[in-house]
């Protein structure tokens, strides 16, 4: 575009050079000469336009916008029309209460009032991309700028309009992927009415107040050192049982030897145990007898 006029600049210089005294009519033919090929060089560069992957092409002919989009490539079009590329590609729109972590200065997280009536801070990500064929009625009826005109208030709205539903509780817990779903489908209505797509809402933090917190926390405990007393109770459960089992065993063995015992038993384990004493190397063993009883063994070594 900037050739083109910068050629028809040269060239009405010329014609206007023409009409002067004859040296000038001869520097005139030069430049109109050089006129004519910038206009030339002008045009087919103006003709041909790429657009770069992820990116399509909105164009726009004396400030109408044109439906049909150029896709990524080279593409021949018309020399007086303007073109104007859009990112396809998936964006990311952070709301997050840690400084300079989203996409505003400060703390940008969204406060929600639930359904008891406490003040829930919530950080999120919003992961979308812009529909390619409808680039050129995004670009009509909002601009380029649809972030904070799109993007922005109707994820903090939506957000705050469902977070009513529940109870801050179980916000924080048990709801937290039932209340993301519902979220997630009212976002996506609005964003497709405006040729957006929703790809994926992540809710990356849900911040409670103080005492809700501290209460959450202390219930927490109550029920962690609740769990090990029982896990203590039913281990000395278990070890007392171990022991009962283990005093029966005794009791069961010693009934059935006492039962099992005779005179001659006894009489047969005293001779196998000299037999033992009497062939170590090391002992000397002197038997004595005894009247109605074990033989008595000294031991000489």
């Amino acid at each position: 575009m900037f050739l083109l006029i910068l050629s028809v600049i040269i060239i009405v210089a010329s014609l206007a050079l023409s009409r002067q005294e004859e040296p000038f009519k001869k520097i005139a033919k030069g430049v109109r000469i050089v006129g004519g090929i910038l206009l030339l060089v002008g045009i087919l560069s103006s003709c041909f336009v790429q657009i770069d992957a992820g990116f399509v092409g909105v164009k726009s002919l004396f400030g109408k916008v044109q439906n049909d989009v150029l896709n990524s490539g080279l593409n021949f079009v018309n020399p007086l029309v303007e073109v104007r590329e859009m990112d396809i590609r998936t964006q990311t729109y952070t709301m997050s209460g840690i400084q300079d972590e989203g996409h505003k200065a400060g703390d940008d997280a969204i406060r929600v009032l639930t359904a008891d009536g406490l003040e829930v801070t919530i950080d999120l990500s919003v992961l979308y991309r812009l529909s390619p064929d409808q680039a050129p009625r995004l670009i009509r009826e909002i601009g380029v700028n649809y972030e904070d005109k799109i993007v922005r208030p109707i994820t903090r709205t939506r957000i705050r309009d469902n977070a009513v539903y529940y109870e801050a509780v179980s916000l924080f817990s048990n709801k937290r992927d039932e209340f993301q779903h519902r979220i997630f489908k009212s976002i996506d209505e609005d964003f497709r009415k405006r040729g957006l797509e929703l790809e994926n809402l992540l809710v990356r933090n849900i911040t409670l107040p103080g005492p809700v917190k501290a209460a959450i926390e202390r219930k927490i405990e109550a029920e962690q050192e609740a769990q090990k007393m029982q896990f203590v109770l039913q281990k000395e459960k278990q070890e007392a049982e171990r022991k009962r089992v283990e005093a029966q065993g005794i009791s069961d063995y010693q009934r059935i030897i006492s039962e099992s015992l005779s005179d001659r038993q006894l009489q047969y384990e005293q001779i196998k145990a000299m037999k033992e004493l009497a062939g170590s190397q090391n002992s000397k063993i002197i038997v004595m007898p005894s009247k109605g009883g074990a033989p008595l063994l000294i031991n000489a070594q």
